[in-house]
């Protein structure tokens, strides 16, 4: 499956960058990674929704911590 998702199953792939977490607390930051999964199990995994609203984009929305994810990548930390 390409980037994007799939309306009949609800399963996903999407290029994402953000932070990994580990005990609750932002461990390091992570870019060019993939995230996968079904749109079911990720809203059902949401945590937390935070304040920090990103203005370049026309959707406006804080950053999502979700419990759990399917990621890809190539192991390589920003920093």
């Amino acid at each position: 499956m390409g980037q994007g998702v799939n309306p009949v199953t609800g399963d996903y792939s999407r290029g994402a960058s953000g932070f990994w977490v580990e005990n609750g607390e932002i461990a390091y930051p992570v870019d060019e990674i993939t995230v996968a999964g079904t749109l079911r199990q990720m809203f059902r995994d949401i945590i937390g929704v935070g304040r920090d609203i990103d203005p370049r984009s026309h959707i406006h929305t804080g950053s999502i911590l979700v419990s759990a994810m399917t990621v890809a990548g190539q192991g390589q930390v920003m920093g």
